[in-house]
């Protein structure tokens, strides 16, 4: 490539990088503080806090990547511009086309690693936290076996648990069961250990009491046990889904889901469209590539003129995309529309073609005159 196209490659990929650095910080921050809850009131530790985060990330580039190359790559291009370097490069004999084919280059990085996390790293990384999830939550001993603590997993039930040996076995354990007014119950035992069946997580009480209790308090049984196995597994959280969710199947499996998953239609036309939308989210890429160029090539004009059309750019790609979005929805629910899914991308291409070609896009004259008043002022 010549020296120019490397050094507004350069000057693209920067802010471009910027800007995802940015986005992806905001938003993941955001989405992680739902997993704090998960994992502080389940004892976990902060390595699994870190792995659950990183395993959302893909999801939320697929959003963030094509927006974070739209800003950015206008504000490479807006800052040669305002230096003049555009004008220099097309003086000295550069034509659009080889202006313009740097930012595709990014545009096409960008293109090819939103398919990468929509298609592969999204629903990878929804598996891996899902179960993840379903981990944490069956791990009761963690949640709510707590050495010197009063712990309540659920309203009615307190554990306390005086002591834990290093070859975890507690001493000194108590378990009040108030779930039930008529007949609250206390387990009293002086040692116990946690252990992990084919059929959950067991709490086995070793040498102690059952204290059941009457409603009015006026008659109180006692029964000794020398060993006594209490069921944990009621506190461990929903069991593991069986089918997977659209968020968590890769792409031949929204288009061939199996037999096996029993799906009504309705289920068939929402992975349909889902699949057609990783199909069609990335060529945004190449739909702001070409409004975000136009609109700084065409705004050499007035100061209000520039300022007014990297505004209509900005707000076109943000429409563009939240229009996408609802498509998504209407595809949803009736198939045929899927087409409609590729062809509001390209419609952006289409748009900032002919505008890059000095086809005007006639704009109100109230809304040009009153911008450029502001503007002036």
């Amino acid at each position: 490539m010549p020296r120019l196209s490397l050094y507004i490659l350069r000057q693209v990929a920067g802010p471009v990088a910027l800007f995802t650095f940015l986005l992806t910080s905001v938003i993941w921050l955001s989405q992680s503080l739902r997993l704090l809850d998960l994992v502080i009131n389940r004892g976990q530790s902060a390595s699994t806090f870190a792995y659950l985060t990183l395993m959302i990330l893909p999801g939320l580039l697929v959003i963030i990547l094509p927006l974070a190359f739209f800003f950015g790559a206008l504000l490479g291009l807006h800052k040669l511009n305002a230096d003049s370097e555009l004008v220099v490069m097309q003086a000295s004999g550069f034509s659009r086309l080889q202006l313009l084919t740097p930012i595709l280059i990014v545009a096409s990085a960008m293109m090819a690693l939103t398919w990468l996390c929509s298609l592969s790293l999204s629903p990878l990384g929804h598996r891996a936290m899902r179960d993840m999830e379903l981990e944490i939550r069956a791990d009761v001993g963690a949640a709510i076996l707590n050495e010197g603590a009063f712990n309540t997993p659920t309203d009615g039930l307190t554990v306390f648990v005086r002591a834990i040996s290093p070859d975890g076995k507690f001493q000194g354990i108590l378990v009040h069961d108030s779930r039930s007014s008529q007949h609250p119950t206390t387990y009293i035992a002086e040692s116990g250990l946690l252990v992990q069946t084919p059929a959950g997580a067991r709490l086995i009480m070793l040498d102690g009491t059952i204290e059941q209790g009457s409603a009015s308090g006026a008659k109180l049984s006692m029964l000794k046990f020398q060993r006594y196995v209490f069921n944990l597994d009621q506190f461990a959280g929903p069991a593991r889904a069986t089918q997977l969710d659209t968020s968590e199947r890769y792409l031949s499996e929204l288009l061939w889901p199996k037999s096996t998953d029993h799906l009504d239609q309705r289920a068939r036309n929402l992975f349909f469209a889902e699949a057609n939308n990783r199909l069609a989210a990335p060529l945004y890429c190449l739909a702001f590539a070409l409004i975000g160029f136009a609109a700084v090539m065409h705004g050499r004009g007035a100061r209000s003129a520039y300022a007014l059309r990297l505004t209509i750019a900005s707000a076109g790609c943000l429409a563009l995309r939240i229009i996408g979005y609802g498509a998504q929805g209407l595809a949803a629910r009736q198939p045929i529309f899927c087409v409609v899914l590729y062809l509001i991308p390209l419609l952006g291409v289409a748009i900032g073609y002919a505008d890059m070609q000095g086809v005007k896009l006639a704009l109100p004259s109230t809304f040009r005159r009153r911008f450029a008043h502001e503007a002036a002022a």
